[in-house]
């Protein structure tokens, strides 16, 4: 299942994109725009579960793109992409372009308590194993492009989403645009803008879970506490806590758009479709760029109040879909096919960003 695809563009050189997740049909579909052929390399686990990769072909001097889904087993992703990349780098390979649609561990893109900024190590790692480039789709935090040392091109699925609105949801004119979250906001504001629909916004949560208590939200404790100097006395803070989930702005008798970037544990969300039901919204769609649908999400969403959940093929989810109809996907393939091609033919992105807010 693991090869590598030889694509002539230009005349001037060959790029070998080398999709380490075949069976992933984001991959076919980039492959046929770009209308190239399979090259020869094979990726495998040994017995003791090590990751091997042979390149079959010579791919001194030349540009290689290394297309990367992430499946279930992300860290197995991860190490066979890590691995790739330093096979080719010590071939002499002259560019290697990563294209990694989801970036993994991109929600550890901020410090918790004692943990790690694992997205700031990934980076590190991608860039020593010899990455040069990466394309990637909607990062969790734009500015997690800051922890890279080299150039990341981090395309938007929003146009795409948007069509499918405009085009498969009726009477979407009676829509408005839900933001799950007070931190989802800018980016709902951006959708309903270009939409011309209203804006709802939910704040609060239904209750605590024990990743609240981990976040630090219980602290500072409320007893005053003096350690070393019996005169210095810190001033009595009020505990975090947020209030129980709330609407501002009025869904009823329309049509409720939750739009997110990343469905994954999807308990938030079907939480968030009862409290937009309670509130009168006849229908509720979910409009997500990554698809990630963890544990037993299909089956919590067929069972829910949601009525359709629309994400983009940058995460294989093609099981999910089959244990739920309410899925729905939106190819993306189109855009990171011209990306690639104008990368390597030394084209301007700024193309593929038209029409893209600033907030997406």
């Amino acid at each position: 299942v693991f090869c590598l695809l030889k694509l002539e563009l230009s005349g001037t050189c060959n790029v070998l994109v080398s999709p380490l997740l075949i069976f992933c049909y984001t991959f076919f579909f980039t492959c046929r725009r770009l209308g190239v052929e399979l090259g020869k390399s094979v990726v495998y686990q040994e017995s003791n579960s090590e990751t091997r990769v042979d390149v079959k072909e010579s791919v001194r001097g030349q540009d290689i793109f290394i297309i990367q889904t992430i499946p279930r087993d992300v860290n197995t992703a991860i190490m066979e992409l890590l691995v790739m990349a330093y096979a080719l780098k010590t071939s002499c390979a002259k560019n290697i372009i990563g294209v990694i649609p989801y970036f993994p561990y991109s929600k550890q893109c901020k410090m918790r308590k004692r943990g790690s900024i694992v997205c700031k190590l990934l980076a590190a790692m991608l860039a020593k194993a010899g990455l040069t480039h990466i394309i990637t789709m909607d990062l969790h935090q734009k500015e997690i492009q800051g922890f890279f040392s080299f150039p990341v091109d981090n395309l938007r699925a929003s146009p795409f989403l948007i069509q499918y609105i405009q085009e498969e949801i009726p009477d979407y004119r009676n829509a408005i645009i839900v933001a799950k979250s007070p931190s989802a906001a800018k980016r709902a504001q951006s959708y309903a803008e270009r939409l011309r629909l209203g804006l709802a916004v939910m704040h609060g949560e239904a209750n605590h879970s024990e990743s609240d208590m981990a976040d630090g939200r219980q602290s500072p404790p409320l007893s005053r506490v003096t350690t070393g100097h019996t005169g210095l006395e810190l001033p009595l803070m009020m505990a975090k806590e947020k209030p129980p989930i709330t609407v501002v702005g009025d869904v009823g008798g329309r049509i409720a758009i939750i739009i997110d970037d990343i469905i994954d544990d999807v308990e938030d969300f079907v939480a968030a479709a009862e409290i937009l039901k309670e509130r009168g919204a006849y229908k509720i769609y979910i409009m997500a760029t990554h698809g990630l649908l963890s544990a037993d999400g299909p089956r919590l969403i067929e069972e829910s109040a949601i009525d359709e959940v629309v994400v983009t093929n940058t995460v294989p989810h093609e099981v999910q879909k089959l244990q739920c109809p309410k899925i729905k996907t939106v190819d993306v393939s189109m855009i990171l096919a011209e990306a690639i091609r104008r990368i390597h033919n030394g084209e301007s992105m700024a193309y593929l960003f038209r029409n893209i807010a600033v907030d997406d």
